[in-house]
């Protein structure tokens, strides 16, 4: 009986059996740290986060300093991600700009947070379409994953941390 409900819940949500499945290719670009190497590209790659936060995240950017980018969020049971983007200083004079994403989700987090976080390293590296490449100030295109939506992601509610 239990089976049988869970099988048609899964059904009316469209997207229980995609649970879990992430590309290769967007797992490997999600997980390649984000290192830049002077203090010039750190600051472009700083720049193109907060610009890409704030074209994709549907929760406000409550903290922006020169070491955070922290949204507002997750609301209760929303799908939508909260972001947390940081940039640490490494003693070989690197620095390394990490990326999470979380949401309060009981059917996941939307759009899945493995492939916000590809986009996300993608855009700041200068690798997406439409990326700035010299540093200048642009708005990005909205992603599609914010207004068409995807499959359920590989985590219900489980912050990720890239």
């Amino acid at each position: 009986m239990k089976k049988s409900l869970l099988a048609a819940l899964c059904a009316a949500a469209a997207g229980c059996s995609t649970q879990g499945q992430v590309n290769p290719d967007v797992m490997q670009i999600a997980t390649t740290p984000l290192t830049c190497t002077s203090k010039a590209q750190c600051d472009v790659w700083w720049q193109r986060a907060q610009t890409w936060v704030s074209g994709h995240s549907k929760y406000k950017i409550e903290s922006a300093t020169d070491t955070l980018i922290q949204t507002a969020g997750p609301d209760g049971g929303k799908r939508a991600l909260a972001y947390q983007i940081t940039r640490t200083a490494n003693p070989d004079g690197t620095a390394t700009i990490g990326f999470a994403a979380h949401c309060d989700g009981a059917m996941g987090c939307k759009p899945n947070p493995w492939e916000a976080g590809a986009d996300f390293k993608e855009y700041v590296r200068g690798d997406a379409s439409g990326a700035p490449q010299s540093g200048e100030d642009a708005k990005p295109a909205a992603h599609p994953d914010v207004s068409q939506g995807q499959s359920v992601p590989p985590t219900n509610g489980e912050a990720l941390t890239q």
